[in-house]
């Protein structure tokens, strides 16, 4: 696994796949007082000591740690980290802006996959995605913007001074994708997949006429985005799965566009294609880990039995590995340049719609309002559903109750008097806790004419009141990730103390998170300069919360034509009930890591 998240000189540490049963591993107990000869001469040495506590372990340690992983998962994880970005880039050369475009005037076969004769080489193309967590955390480290950590990040992987200046082939990234333009869309889907829950067969049937994707979970909707709360979800409370949001994460949405896309355009096999995602939490490496999310699961032609199946996301690393990526090549991150890349340094994206939608720098959805503190730090998903139906019931007000601690609140939407919709949002596993318990069904008590038993009683008020409700496994939400840059981290890279704590610490990168801005003008505007694209009109009649519901359409129709897909594949996955390896044989548990890590693929 990752050196941040091994521990091999505690005595506590807890393997993944190692049943936790308190108390834990501790040091041999002393022989028992009875076997001791009390007038025997021993040396100082010999001494009986006391052996040390058993370790404590909190709820929140517990369900974010590696136990909720199986083993299996384990050994997919392992492969993520900064080496594997390392090896991953001097696997192979780098497919240049003169071959990409090659590539894309060869092949006139409509339904070729890729793969053709003149596409067997081992050249790939490497694309990134990022987080704006992880740059809010890089911003907060060392004092300077959003936008401006951004840049450095572009400059680490595709810049002069970059990771091309070392390895065998000298390779970089050829784009860096700012994930909250996925974003953006799965705001859009999970506001019309939450009026498509409450909604008659005739209204659904409208929807889709209108170009909505819908599914039918059941209510209350339950955010999918944390990996840490789906994890725990299908292997202790598969109950809540029907509840579950089917939609895909930034970071999926972000894999299985690159893939398709890139594959579709350029005629290449997916395979040729590496994408890395940095991310704010270490559970994202077991997103990109999951069967769901690979093309197995959205190309027509590709079967389980065919080929290995290849991720929509080959790894993933956070923000404290990205300086540990820096740090193996030999580079300074804070010494790299905060500026953007110069435009010739990056080969337009093959299709221009997608271009613009990707990469956002003169456009009309570029001028955007700075993330609001009302939206939380973990994308905004409950205040953009809140603002869509407010949008949807003019005269309607906001109003939220805070709950038994600050990452419990609960929203309603009223007007006059008339409560509307309600929602909730829910951060931390001791809050989630709560949550399950209270979505738990009802049993018919098996004794004729006993009562039922459940967590609450028949007709009661509970969650299932409300219509959604944002789940995150960390409490504070997503600028609060487990690989985030700590407040213990940021005196050993700056050589100085900040002599603030961990609250204010939070603060700051909040601060940075909240005051994100899209670029305009400079160099940056310059790449939409280069080429005349004829931009969807945006209709101010329907921008909730700054985005145009009618433009995020407009694009997933779009990308659905351009790669001949089904758009529900695209942009929805599923869930299902795990087993955990707790308590199974180990002979039994051996021979499912083997079978699994066989199905790596994604070119690991």
């Amino acid at each position: 696994m990752s050196a941040i998240l091994s521990a091999d000189d505690l005595n506590d540490f807890i393997s993944p796949g190692v049943a936790c049963i308190k108390p834990v591993e501790t040091l041999p107990l002393q022989k028992p007082v009875d076997t001791i000869n009390s007038y025997e001469v021993t040396t100082e040495d010999k001494l009986p000591t006391e052996p040390p506590p058993p370790a404590q372990i909190t709820l929140t340690d517990c369900l974010a740690c590696s136990g909720c992983v199986t083993s299996a998962e384990a050994v997919l994880i392992s492969l993520q980290s900064h080496s594997e970005v390392l090896n991953a880039l001097d696997s192979a050369p780098c497919l240049s802006q003169e071959r990409l475009w090659q590539q894309k005037l060869r092949c006139v076969d409509k339904d070729c996959r890729g793969g053709c004769a003149s596409t067997k080489e081992a050249a790939k193309i490497f694309v990134a995605s990022v987080s704006p967590q992880v740059r809010a955390s890089l911003a907060a480290t060392y004092g300077t913007t959003e936008q401006e950590a951004g840049w450095m990040i572009e400059q680490l992987l595709s810049g002069p001074n970059g990771l091309k200046t070392g390895g065998k082939h000298g390779n970089n990234f050829t784009w860096i994708i700012n994930t909250n333009a996925m974003r953006e869309l799965g705001l859009v889907l999970g506001a019309e997949e939450v009026l498509a829950s409450s909604a008659t067969a005739e209204e659904v049937t409208a929807l889709e006429a209108e170009g909505a994707v819908t599914t039918q979970p059941k209510k209350p909707l339950l955010t999918s985005a944390c990996p840490g709360w789906i994890c725990y979800a299908e292997k202790t409370h598969p109950h809540v799965l029907p509840h579950l949001s089917r939609l895909k994460s930034p970071q999926a949405l972000a894999g299985t566009l690159v893939k398709t896309v890139l594959s579709k355009s350029l005629n290449i096999d997916p395979s040729q294609i590496w994408h890395l995602a940095i991310m704010p939490c270490f559970d994202k490496k077991l997103e990109a880990s999951r069967e769901e999310l690979t093309d197995n699961y959205w190309h027509p032609s590709s079967t389980p039995s065919s080929k290995h199946p290849v991720r929509d996301v080959d790894c993933v690393i956070t923000a404290r590995e990205l300086l540990m990526l820096a740090e193996t090549r030999g580079l300074s991150f804070p010494a790299l340049p905060r500026q953007p890349l110069h435009p010739s340094s990056c080969p337009p994206f093959p299709d221009p719609k997608l271009k613009t939608f990707l990469f956002p720098h003169n456009e009309p959805r570029a001028q955007r309002q700075h993330q609001l503190p009302a939206a939380g730090s973990s994308g905004g998903y409950l205040y953009h559903i809140l603002r869509t139906q407010q949008a949807l019931h003019p005269g309607s007000t906001i109003h939220s109750t805070r709950g038994r601690n600050a990452d419990v609140v609960e929203y309603t939407l009223s007007l006059e008097d008339k409560v509307l919709f309600s929602a909730a949002r829910y951060y931390g596993f001791r809050n989630i806790q709560n949550l399950v318990r209270k979505l738990k069904p009802v049993k018919k008590s098996r004794i004729p004419g006993g009562k039922t038993v459940g967590a609450r009683k028949p007709g009661a008020k509970s969650e299932m009141d409300h219509a959604y409700v944002e789940v995150m496994a960390c409490p504070g939400g997503c600028t609060n990730g487990g690989g985030q840059i700590k407040l213990e981290d940021v005196g050993a890279l700056q050589g100085v103390g900040r002599g603030e704590g961990q609250k204010e610490w939070l603060a700051r990168v909040d601060e940075a998170y909240y005051s994100m801005e899209e670029s305009s003008g400079g160099e940056e505007g310059e790449r939409d300069k280069e080429e005349d694209v004829d931009m969807q009109e945006v209709d101010e009649s329907d921008v909730v919360n700054g985005i145009s519901t009618s433009y995020m359409k407009g694009i997933l129709a779009h990308w659905a034509a351009l790669t001949g897909l089904d758009a529900n594949k695209l942009v929805y996955t599923s869930y299902r009930k795990v087993d955990s390896d707790v308590g199974k044989e180990k002979g039994r548990e051996m021979e499912r890591v083997v079978e699994l890590a066989g199905k790596i693929g994604g070119g690991w």
